[in-house]
């Protein structure tokens, strides 16, 4: 089923996308089973890194090509990222040892499960054959429909109404008013960097509940994606809340490996330092995976000194409430009052990052054809 209603998706005009997935699923599925083949008997820390490499390339020819030669790859089709995530998570289980009996058929079925291909959420090879493999209790699978029917409606109303009211009639003329009055920032762009904020998380999450949804009608528990992120209390709990399938993959991939490599080595003395490191290191890897653009790459930066600062205060908190016990007097408050001040602030501070991200800011400094009549 899948294979036909991707066929339609790609099809028509988008034959030459449909083309480049047949390419990318070939190649991608013979990089994973022949460094399978190759894990059972071997374990060259060389022979992994090229496999990574391998994985990676079709993905970094698509992101370098435009700045390079000024076009498109032919390469590139919709969720070429996501689905390269998948196959890179496979190679390094399988060099860990927790995957080794990965099938053709059970690769091809994962790969191209049809509700996550275009835009996620990140699945695990381990968590969605288990689900396939697992045919769900008569009550068990009714469950399943009430949810899913929830996870529509909820992504009905966040896509097709939020969404559309914000990006159809709110953005246009904040957008608009904030170029005309220019310079390095102004009122208007800050209307816009709330209005786009928030339509960003509309309208993705709103597509990542019609991808959950659609799953949970076929019979997979696809994770989900976000989970109130802007109620997050501080940095770390936003990137545990927002894009949960992406920022959980960083973590697990990229920042724990990072970590261990790091005090494997003993780069660093101190183990605060290393985190920092691997956080900045991570986050800026993530600025990069989303384009080769500046505000791309500082928008992760801003993440990864961020969470510096966030694990700095945490820190800092236990030292002074420490000493505050020692001299006899009560810790630093900690409760609804303060509770609600981190949300606001880390509310705030999100926004400003989703505002760079945007991109908004490179239109309004460097390409504002307004600020060119005045």
């Amino acid at each position: 089923m899948s294979i036909g209603f991707i066929s339609l998706m790609f099809g028509g005009t988008h034959y030459k996308q449909f083309f480049a997935l047949v390419f990318f699923i070939i190649w991608q599925s013979a990089v994973v089973l022949i460094y399978q083949g190759y894990r059972r008997k071997h374990d060259n820390k060389y022979v992994f890194y090229l496999n990574v490499l391998l994985t990676l390339l079709p993905l970094i020819i698509v992101k370098v090509n435009p700045i390079v030669v000024g076009h498109n790859s032919l390469l590139g089709f919709l969720g070429i990222s996501y689905l390269t995530f998948k196959t890179v998570a496979m190679i390094m289980e399988m060099r860990d040892g927790e995957l080794t009996s990965v099938t053709i058929w059970s690769l091809f079925r994962f790969l191209i499960f049809l509700p996550t291909i275009s835009s996620g959420p990140i699945d695990r090879y381990r968590r969605f054959n288990e689900d396939y493999l697992t045919v769900p209790s008569q009550d068990e699978y009714v469950s399943m429909i009430g949810k899913a029917v929830w996870y529509l409606m909820v992504g009905a109303l966040y896509k097709y109404i939020i969404s559309y009211i914000l990006v159809t009639y709110i953005i246009p003329p904040i957008k608009l008013s904030a170029l005309i009055h220019g310079g390095l920032i102004n009122w208007k762009t800050i209307a816009y960097m709330y209005t786009w904020g928030l339509d960003l998380f509309f309208d993705f999450a709103g597509y990542s509940m019609f991808a959950v949804g659609i799953s949970y009608i076929m019979g997979i528990k696809t994770p989900i994606n976000f989970n109130k992120p802007f109620l997050a209390r501080d940095l770390k709990d936003f990137w545990n809340r927002w894009h949960m399938s992406l920022s959980f993959w960083f973590r697990d991939f990229v920042f724990m490996r990072l970590v261990y490599t790091l005090m494997k080595r003993k780069v660093f003395k101190n183990r605060n330092t290393t985190s920092s490191v691997a956080y900045l290191i991570n986050m800026t890897i993530m600025g990069f995976w989303h384009g080769l653009h500046w505000y791309y790459v500082t928008y992760g930066v801003f993440h990864g000194v961020g969470l510096i600062i966030n694990d700095w205060w945490i820190r800092k908190k236990k030292t002074i409430n420490k000493s505050r016990k020692l001299a006899g007097r009560k810790p630093l408050p900690d409760n609804k009052w303060t509770h609600a001040l981190g949300i606001f602030i880390t509310f705030n501070v999100v926004m400003v990052s989703l505002l760079i991200f945007s991109g908004f800011l490179d239109t309004l400094w460097f390409h504002n054809k307004f600020a060119k009549l005045k």
